[in-house]
């Protein structure tokens, strides 16, 4: 089957958005909060294990502070998680995060080759819309066919079913399409839905466990940034473009 579609996830595999959005974010959120909490980078790395921002703020209170107490617990949660949600969003119209290298020149490729784009996360659609506003303007939001973000499935990653959704909605068989992932909860959620998987690591998931990944990248390469090959067999590409996925495609889908 020819390959038609391309389906990213966001924190992480489009922008290095953990450490300088979403951590910020929330250690910004607290302070305003007048909380005494504060996540270091070392222990991210840990609370990344958990996807969602809001579970993700309940596992650090189990974890790391059980002493505290709220009455409404899961909506003290969530207004932190609300308050998160908007100094990212100020982030991001600051421009303080950009793309990784090579994602640019890739949608610009895709779309060229006709192959449709797609998002599949669990962060905020609020957070995915100012993150592609404010590196690939706002009409790059249309470039997109579906997104899936949010709390729009019941089940988060690792579970497949933002993939699913989204592969649903595009009316689309997984062997049609790849994904790009950064984390071992990404390519699991991936796999279920029967997608194979690009993955580009970064600082929080080199260490990961990529079981199944067609291949394992520091990043997408451009020009004069050639991608170092982590795990996959050695080709002669040094960035990833469309002809690149498509080989990949027909060898291994």
């Amino acid at each position: 089957m020819a390959l038609e579609a391309l389906i990213f996830d966001v924190d992480g595999t489009l922008a290095n958005t953990e450490r300088d959005g979403h951590l910020k974010a929330f250690n910004l959120a607290f302070k305003e909060l007048g909380l005494d909490w504060h996540w270091s980078n070392e222990a991210y790395h840990e609370l990344l294990n958990v996807t969602g921002g809001q579970l993700r703020i309940k596992y650090y209170l189990k974890k790391y502070n059980p002493i505290f107490e709220h009455q409404y617990l899961d909506d003290f949660v969530a207004s932190i998680h609300q308050l998160k949600t908007k100094i990212y969003v100020s982030l991001m119209d600051e421009g303080a995060v950009p793309l990784r290298i090579g994602v640019k020149r890739l949608f610009n490729e895709a779309r060229k080759a006709n192959l449709r784009l797609a998002i599949a996360t669990t962060t905020t659609l609020a957070n995915v819309d100012a993150l592609i506003a404010n590196t690939l303007g706002a009409e790059a939001l249309d470039w997109f066919e579906v997104v899936g973000a949010g709390n729009i499935t019941p089940k988060l990653k690792p579970a497949g079913d933002i993939y699913t959704y989204v592969l649903k909605q595009m009316n689309l068989d997984p062997t049609k399409c790849l994904a790009f992932e950064d984390s071992h909860n990404g390519i699991i959620s991936a796999t279920q839905a029967g997608l194979k998987t690009i993955i580009t690591v970064n600082e929080y998931t080199d260490k990961h466990e990529f079981d199944g990944a067609l291949v394992v990248l520091d990043h997408l390469g451009d020009k004069d940034k050639p991608f170092s090959l982590i795990k996959g067999n050695t080709t002669n590409a040094t960035c990833v473009d469309v002809a690149y996925l498509r080989e990949l495609h027909a060898t291994y889908c």
